[in-house]
């Protein structure tokens, strides 16, 4: 039996390494091996194959989550698989694995099954975290960045505010699952019902003439995490107050998009504006109750029927919520705020 050694997180890592052929199935049994690379779904829960891990090699117990952006050694990967994130817990965990603990090592069979309600909330909570991470590691400035010059291709120049917003950060390289390779991107997060991050809108970019534009893709845009009832807060408006700490009777503006509402931030800078993402979750987003008045910012969709009545939800969820509720157009032949911002 080995002693009870003292073992510190980088020396298990290896030792987890060491043993990754048959570690990385045990964690992952959904996937199966290619050459020297362990292959299996996202972390985040979906059915996309975007998780790898290196068998051999100087890099063996490497894995990356390439949908997600996000990578680690053979102890994080214990520690998002088995340990809810706690890396305390995956050493623990991975001690009893490789007999370190006077005990016999944790014995390799697939996990056992978790009801539906706890597997959503496990993978619902692992998509936060890896949102939140996305969102981190993107680059803070945007003066000078992509980002910046992407905006101002669309009229909005964010230099003459004088401040950037803090929900929006430039990631010079992220996985973009539909070309399988990693692209720049505008990355902005999506903040909960009750203030913490929980998911991120990614705008991967591509560069044209010597500019940044919205890349050539099908799905240009995505939002990793669940978002209802959250925003994106993109400007705080003349009280520079955050949202939870409005002046009471404040007015604030809700779009869906980020462009149509970075677009009223640049022509009524008093304004606190914020976007809902998405024109379902405009008539969700959850606001604290100091907020007096709230203006839609409506976007010209035609005879789109549909569309007309999710914004008639928005209004009437405000109105029931006690808010007073103005809306807003955009010039008439324009479709949103960023075709009226181009026209003026």
């Amino acid at each position: 039996m080995m002693p009870a050694y003292r073992h510190d997180a980088r020396a298990i890592s290896v030792m987890l390494a060491q043993r990754i052929t048959s570690l990385a199935p045990e964690l992952l049994p959904n996937g199966k091996r290619e050459g020297r690379e362990w292959i299996a779904p996202s972390l985040t829960g979906t059915s996309l194959r975007s998780t790898s891990v290196c068998l051999a090699g100087a890099k063996a117990g490497v894995w990356s989550d390439f949908s997600a952006g996000v990578r680690g050694d053979a102890l994080s990967l214990v520690a998002e698989l088995r340990c809810g994130g706690d890396i305390g817990k995956a050493i623990t965990w991975s001690k009893h694995y490789l007999g370190l603990d006077n005990t016999s090592p944790a014995p390799a069979v697939a996990p056992a099954r978790m009801p539906p309600a706890v597997r959503d909330d496990r993978e619902a909570k692992n998509r936060e975290r890896i949102a939140l991470a996305t969102f981190l590691s993107a680059e803070v400035g945007l003066q000078g960045s992509p980002v910046e010059d992407y905006l101002a291709g669309r009229t909005i120049v964010l230099a003459e505010l004088g401040r950037y917003p803090g929900s929006l950060r430039y990631a010079p390289r992220l996985f973009c699952r539909e070309v399988g390779m990693e692209l720049p991107a505008m990355v902005a997060g999506i903040r909960g019902p009750h203030g913490p991050m929980v998911a991120v809108h990614r705008t991967w970019l591509e560069q044209v003439g010597g500019h940044w534009r919205k890349a050539s893709l099908r799905a240009p845009k995505m939002t990793l995490g669940s978002y209802a009832g959250g925003c994106i807060p993109l400007w705080r408006g003349a009280s520079g107050k955050p949202l939870d700490k409005a002046p009471a009777g404040e007015t604030v503006a809700i779009g869906e998009g980020i462009e149509t509402c970075l677009s009223v931030v640049v022509s009524c800078p008093e304004l606190r504006v914020i976007s809902a993402v998405s024109l379902s979750n405009l008539g969700r987003v959850v606001l604290p109750p100091q907020i007096g008045t709230v203006i839609l910012l409506r976007d010209a969709d035609g005879d789109n029927q549909a569309a007309a009545r999710a914004f008639d939800r928005a209004i009437e969820h405000y109105q029931s919520n006690g808010f007073a509720v103005r809306v807003a157009d955009p010039t008439p032949g324009c479709k949103d705020f960023n075709e009226s911002l181009k026209d003026e």
